[in-house]
């Protein structure tokens, strides 16, 4: 909105100019987000305890964390509100992935939310039924990767491998499905995360740096060539949406950190995580994201052995999954727990990034 309000009045005062740098937009839809969320933070805590809208614990879980039930839940809306606002001061609007990356991020917030509210009025943890939550994910990412698939460009079905410098193959109509599977998988991993104080926004903050990175570099044909990467034309304007997640996920975490003040809920986690999702499809880091989010591929892994062993053996892998929960039932402190994880997912960002230039 900024830029087009603005660029055109260079010719009347050329300091309008510095609107047409990615680089610059960023920058300030980092601060817009994170000021958005410092100012509405706290009258959204207030206004959700008003409604007494608690999270319910779950009751197999930690002991420790029976302390927390009526905590605050529906947080992801200070998050979707900060960066949709951001981005549509600060990003371009007549690029087509602005719109592509802000439906995603909104359509599955609208599953988490409905998700969040039945937790809060039927007062349980379970919410809406995982059956109809799937069939929610898979619709939403169809839509998507259908779009993607029709105005795509020359890159879109290919897929790319880390240290390798051409596509392994194309996908072909085939890419579809794989979409749908990476958005609904992506989406769903970022919600098994979402249990510690600070544990998940922290991880997809450590995200959206790498992200944004890698797509601006995705996005000008000098380090795109440099680095012998697929140039993608215009989608560097996603540098702006990936620095407001940043602005954003720092905001929130200000609220969020143990002990914490608001919970993210299914509102926050399957919007990030479907749209963490998104932006790997767009600028071909498919098989990448499975680096850059290492520790939300971990989580969901746990998961998937946890019930894999107990229905065909009887036994557990872990004393509790998702994971971050194994270490807590061992004794670890929750804000250990939480400071490794991070530390865990910094090192997968850095072996991400060195995969740009190893190949």
């Amino acid at each position: 909105m900024l830029p087009a309000l603005f660029l055109p009045l260079i010719k009347y005062f050329s300091a309008f100019n510095i609107f047409q740098y990615i680089t610059f937009r960023s920058a300030y839809a980092a601060v817009t987000a994170l000021l958005i969320s410092f100012l509405f933070g706290g009258p959204l805590i207030r206004k959700l305890k008003s409604l007494k809208a608690g999270q319910e614990i779950r009751e197999d879980g930690p002991e420790t964390h029976f302390v927390k039930s009526g905590t605050p839940t529906m947080g992801g809306l200070l998050i979707l509100i900060s960066v949709t606002v951001s981005t549509l001061l600060w990003q371009d609007l007549n690029n087509q992935y602005t719109w592509m990356v802000l439906f995603s991020m909104i359509a599955f917030g609208c599953i988490g939310f409905a998700d969040d509210y039945l937790k809060v009025f039927r007062k349980s943890s379970e919410g809406m039924h995982a059956r109809v939550k799937f069939i929610g994910q898979t619709i939403v990412s169809l839509v998507i990767v259908v779009l993607l698939y029709i105005n795509g460009n020359e890159h879109t079905t290919l897929l790319y491998v880390p240290f390798l410098k051409h596509s392994v193959i194309d996908l072909s109509y085939f890419y579809i499905p794989f979409g749908v599977i990476l958005l609904v998988g992506t989406s769903n991993a970022v919600n098994l995360t979402d249990g510690l104080d600070g544990l998940a926004i922290g991880l997809v903050l450590l995200v959206s740096m790498t992200f944004a990175v890698i797509i601006y570099i995705t996005g000008r044909a000098d380090y795109a060539g440099y680095l012998q990467i697929p140039y993608l034309r215009g989608s560097g304007e996603l540098t702006i949406f990936t620095l407001s997640l940043v602005g954003a996920s720092i905001g929130f975490l200000w609220f969020n950190s143990h002990p914490a003040e608001i919970f993210m809920g299914d509102t926050g986690s399957l919007s990030l995580g479907g749209v963490i999702g998104v932006l790997a499809l767009v600028i071909k880091k498919e098989i990448l994201l499975v680096i850059i989010g290492g520790v939300f591929v971990l989580e969901a892994l746990s998961v998937i052995i946890q019930v894999v062993s107990f229905k065909l053996r009887h036994k557990r892998v872990f004393k509790m999954a998702p994971l971050h929960h194994h270490f807590e039932m061992k004794g670890w402190d929750e804000s250990k727990v939480v400071i490794r994880f991070w530390i865990l997912g910094g090192l997968f960002t850095i072996l991400s990034l060195s995969t740009l230039k190893i190949q």
